[in-house]
């Protein structure tokens, strides 16, 4: 009995110590990571979003150099809500302020929907190495299917890019084969994080000039919700 008693005792001691060890350990793993990302959100400034900044990074953008407004988007190809808001925001928003010159749209990588998600993301970039991204982004949310699903697998991810006119196929195989956008779209994703950012479509809205007055903007949002963010900022640059 007294034998049981103690074996007991010696087995509840063990738990408790383990536990404590293994919370202790998580703790410190924890504040290590919320330092990294201190770390990392206090070393990413305002002039990472500048408009000249965002395109020497290689970032895909159109609309006018000269824009007042950047709009960052930071989306994955397999997300559904990022699809919706192709579809039915973004042609709004570049019909009403990118065609008149008064918005540049500037696309940053943030592949989280599924493990497929970065070759399609090296894909688009490494069409873009043609003046070709665009052409490349519609075709993936055009012909988006179930995330992981095999629709942007290798063979089809180069048979998507052979659609597209004037597009080099050797030249893109060469690309997209070597990784040659891996270390950059990895880049995108660090300052993504840096603000916060760990879902998709997500958006920050700035001053292109310095990249200050940042506005952000979460998920699929209507037309009026990137509109009255847009006006707000057009009125204060007019004052």
């Amino acid at each position: 009995m007294i034998v049981n008693i103690l074996s007991a005792l010696v087995v509840m001691t063990a738990f408790v110590f383990g536990t404590l060890l293994l919370f202790s350990h998580a703790d410190s793993s924890f504040e290590y990571k919320m330092l990294v990302m201190a770390q990392t959100a206090e070393s990413i400034g305002s002039s990472s979003f500048t408009l000249s900044n965002l395109i020497e990074q290689g970032s895909p953008y159109i609309g006018n150099l000269s824009a007042p407004i950047t709009i960052v988007d930071f989306s994955d190809f397999q997300c559904h809500l990022c699809a919706r808001h192709v579809k039915n925001t973004e042609p709004l928003i570049n019909e009403t302020y990118i065609q008149t010159g008064q918005v540049a749209l500037v696309f940053k990588h943030l592949p989280n929907r599924g493990f497929d998600s970065m070759g399609a993301h090296i894909a688009a970039q490494c069409a873009n190495d043609q003046g070709k991204f665009w052409q490349f982004y519609k075709l993936l949310y055009e012909n988006q299917q179930a995330i992981d699903s095999g629709w942007v697998s290798k063979d089809n991810l180069k048979k998507f890019a052979s659609q597209i006119p004037g597009l080099e196929k050797e030249q893109f195989n060469t690309c997209f084969d070597s990784q040659t956008y891996k270390e950059s779209i990895d880049n995108d994703v660090i300052l993504a994080h840096s603000q916060g950012f760990f879902d998709t479509p997500s958006f920050i809205v700035v001053d292109s000039t310095d990249g200050s007055d940042p506005e952000i903007i979460r998920g699929a949002q209507p037309f009026p919700a990137f509109q009255s963010v847009i006006e707000k900022k057009l009125d204060e640059l007019k004052k």
